[in-house]
């Protein structure tokens, strides 16, 4: 696992993009990115649509959606992908799984198969306050594939911002597994405030345990995490300086 802490959260939005444009760039035979939905790719996906990067040859899969919510539903995750980066991006292809379908186990298979056929050259991430990642919730097991998944109250909470009532928002949802997501060749994980610093700690510093579903990522041969000095806070002074060291290099790049 490499990391990198910048001093702000538009710098980190801005690095974080930065890191996929090179990859994208790297293959212009084509690529598949993964995509995340939430607060934390918000910025990432401001500074992809401010950028004139061809992406027709690029492929996206979404890591998760609401059961229940069309894809018109305005706080769908189709929607929200239209509105934060698939209205100003062209891409080859896109993919959201379909919350609303009559079947969400079987559209979790079809999903999982879909996603396996076309394999992941880079995950984007973002960590929840309870250390999930996607819609993993702790206690998921490290080798689950794509799933339907009972969202926890502290999940649902931390979603109510979205939706104009607690009870608007949806118990389940459909997500790739933490064994999906870490057959992505790279992972691209980022993080910003205070709210995030314990999970980034267990993540980073802590033993691989289904507790903190993040902590797997130390598992994986090649992680990026990007965070703020604000998560990075309650990391060691050691880390701190090897992250610091790394942001400065990297914009020397």
């Amino acid at each position: 696992m490499k990391w990198m802490i910048v001093e702000k959260g538009e710098e980190l939005a801005q690095v974080a993009y930065q890191f996929l444009k090179q990859e994208i760039e790297r293959h212009p035979e084509g690529l598949t990115v993964g995509l995340a939905t939430g607060s934390s790719p918000v910025g990432v996906y401001e500074e992809w649509r401010k950028d004139s990067l061809d992406c027709r040859h690029v492929t996206t899969v979404n890591l998760d959606e609401y059961v229940g919510l069309s894809p018109e539903h305005p706080q769908s995750y189709h929607t929200f992908m239209q509105e934060h980066l698939f209205k100003d991006v062209a891409f080859k292809e896109s993919f959201v799984p379909i919350g609303d379908t009559e079947d969400p186990v079987r559209e979790s298979e079809r999903y999982e198969a879909l996603v396996r056929n076309r394999g992941i050259d880079i995950q984007l991430l973002g960590i929840g306050a309870n250390g999930h990642i996607a819609f993993n919730e702790p206690g998921t097991p490290f080798d689950a594939k794509t799933h339907v998944t009972e969202l926890t109250e502290s999940t649902r909470e931390a979603n109510q911002r979205f939706f104009d009532r607690l009870e608007e928002v949806p118990t389940k949802a459909i997500t790739m597994g933490i064994g999906t997501i870490m057959e992505a060749k790279k992972i691209l994980l980022v993080a910003s405030s205070e709210r995030k610093a314990e999970a980034v700690r267990d993540m980073m510093e802590g033993v691989a345990t289904t507790d903190c579903p993040a902590t797997v990522l130390k598992r994986h041969a090649d992680v990026m995490v990007i965070l703020d000095e604000e998560a990075a806070s309650l990391l060691s002074d050691d880390a701190k300086r090897t992250g610091r060291a790394a942001y400065l290099n990297f914009m020397k790049v």
